[in-house]
């Protein structure tokens, strides 16, 4: 088993990943998210794990809150 991410690079990772995200744009963010995660699975080599990583990230998975409402989405 792989060591376990220090807060401080987790919190680099989130952000670079966030980053991605915008950067690949609304049209293409589910397509860039599946591809990211496709190649981690790789990289972890172990479907059982590659799995659960999938269950943990879909419980309590939180609803999207107001203040992730794109600035311009109300003006229409």
């Amino acid at each position: 088993m792989t060591a376990a991410l220090t807060l401080e690079a987790r919190d680099r990772l989130y952000a670079e990943c966030a980053n991605a995200i915008s950067e690949a744009g609304a049209e293409r963010e589910s397509l860039f998210l599946a591809r990211l995660v496709l190649l981690l699975f790789e990289q972890i080599g172990d479907e059982a794990r590659c799995r659960a990583a999938l269950a943990e990230a879909l419980r309590d998975l939180p609803v999207p809150s107001l203040s992730a409402v794109p600035a311009d989405a109300g003006t229409a």
